[in-house]
């Protein structure tokens, strides 16, 4: 009965070491994982395996001006790829709005990029007028979006970018992004290192 019961205790000491391990591990592993909020609004969201670098390609302004998403390094970018005639990018574009407006004077910088033709920039521009502060980028070629890796399938597409440019996690499709939801998956990217 002696042993029966050291072994217990030892055992007992054992399964507390590993499970205490265990939690250690696991809130470290977990920190800055998005997959635990990809829920509600969110519920789409995919997070990149490994983190890779913003492309490098340059998108324009409304008044012609290049830019690239390197200029936004120490920021995290919300990358929302766009078209006029696509109705659910019309629908979430107020949302990314109201988003932009929540984190103003944040390190947190929301670019509206549509892929309009120039015939349809006076259409786009109208679309983008609902979802002031966000101001119009150009990529009617699709330059930037065609290097963006893996390369989207359609649109509505958001790329969330760290604050050291590299790609934290995407979402295909429309979403609320001025709720809760969203809101936690930036608050959780802005708080990482």
């Amino acid at each position: 009965m002696g042993a029966a019961r050291d072994w217990l205790r030892v055992s007992a000491v054992l399964i507390s070491t590993v499970a205490a391990l265990y939690g250690i591990a696991g809130c470290s592993a977990n920190h800055g994982d998005l997959r635990s909020l990809a829920h509600g609004e969110m519920a789409k969201l995919v997070v990149a395996p490994t983190p890779a670098a913003a492309p490098t390609t340059t998108f324009t302004d409304g008044a012609g001006s290049p830019h690239d998403l390197a200029e936004y390094h120490g920021q995290v970018v919300v990358l929302n790829v766009w078209a006029s005639w696509c109705a659910p990018c019309r629908t979430e574009l107020p949302s990314l709005g109201r988003l932009q407006a929540a984190y103003a004077g944040r390190q947190v910088q929301v670019i509206a990029l549509t892929v309009d033709r120039d015939e349809d920039l006076a259409l786009a521009r109208r679309f983008l007028a609902t979802a002031m502060p966000l101001e119009l980028f150009r990529d009617p070629g699709y330059r930037l979006t065609f290097s963006i890796t893996p390369r989207p399938e359609g649109v509505p597409i958001t790329i969330i970018y760290d604050r050291q440019g590299r790609e934290r996690a995407r979402l295909a499709g429309g979403a609320d992004w001025s709720g809760a939801d969203a809101r936690a998956v930036i608050d959780a990217v802005l708080a990482e290192p």
